[in-house]
């Protein structure tokens, strides 16, 4: 058995653009960094609502072992079945009971038993079931099973990841905010040995209000009536974090921020 488990986590991929920066450098970062497990984000890869047999086959095509989605893994009505056949796709656990997939998954590499759990925020989105609770109910099925689990936390607000991650710190390996497409500066490990980060961001185009084009979402806010979900198409980087394991104890030992290309930060005139 390996001492170490190396996971990369990739951010939510919007759209063909998220697509085709995944393929191509999702190869090389599983090379560079000698990767044991892969989890990719994939509930916006069906130009940015859901995800079908389509974009799975792509993103399993550059190197995923799982997917997990979010909220708007409902919106293509298409990709449904998928949740239901596929037993490597996960949905936030806390959905009422009577939706379509499942909350968490176990995946063996080289006897290493792995956990994914994915979970949905309540804060500014659907009065869902208590993720809190939810966490509870899963983490006594994991008991005895396995100490490595990494979670999704798909929610919008910054306090209740926060509140998440001190739940679970201790509790589980790793904990990777999703859903706001913005990446955050805050990768740790906590006190009890858990990774974390509020946002990984997303893999997609940045010129770009979170992956939507900027004329449909400037629309969107000054007219205040709905208009057609758009990809957009420029400005292409792939958001991940990188977490090292202890197969034995399940705690974290590193975790490390990947945006590439990185940001341009020098700003300014002349």
């Amino acid at each position: 058995m390996k001492n170490r488990l190396k996971v990369l986590y990739i951010g939510d991929v919007i759209g063909p653009s998220g697509l085709e920066i995944l393929s191509s450098e999702l190869p090389k970062l599983k090379e560079q960094y000698k990767v044991d497990f892969t989890i990719v984000n994939g509930e916006n890869s069906a130009n940015g609502r859901g995800i079908t047999d389509q974009e799975a086959k792509i993103i399993y095509n550059a190197g995923a072992n799982v997917i997990t989605t979010g909220n708007h893994v409902w919106d293509n009505w298409k990709g449904k079945p998928l949740l239901s056949s596929d037993p490597n796709i996960i949905r936030p656990l806390n959905y009422p009971h009577g939706n379509v997939g499942k909350g968490f998954l176990f995946y063996e590499i080289e006897d290493i038993n792995i956990a994914v759990l994915q979970l949905q925020g309540r804060t500014f989105m659907q009065m869902i079931d208590c993720p809190f609770k939810a966490a509870e109910f899963a983490l006594k099925h994991f008991n005895g099973k396995t100490n490595i689990i990494i979670v999704d936390f798909h929610a919008d607000a910054t306090a209740e990841k926060l509140a998440m991650a001190w739940f679970l710190d201790g509790k589980v390996s790793a904990l990777i905010g999703t859903h706001t497409h913005i990446p955050t500066a805050d990768a740790t490990i906590m006190p009890e040995g858990m990774a974390y980060i509020t946002d990984v961001g997303m893999t997609g185009p940045y010129d770009s209000v979170v992956g939507l084009r900027k004329d449909v979402a400037l629309k969107r806010f000054m007219l205040q009536t709905p208009h057609k979900y758009e990809s957009a198409e420029n400005d292409n980087k792939l958001c991940a974090v990188f977490i090292e394991i202890d197969a034995m104890t399940g705690q974290a030992l590193k975790i490390e921020q990947i945006i590439t290309p990185k940001f341009d930060t020098e700003v300014g005139i002349g």
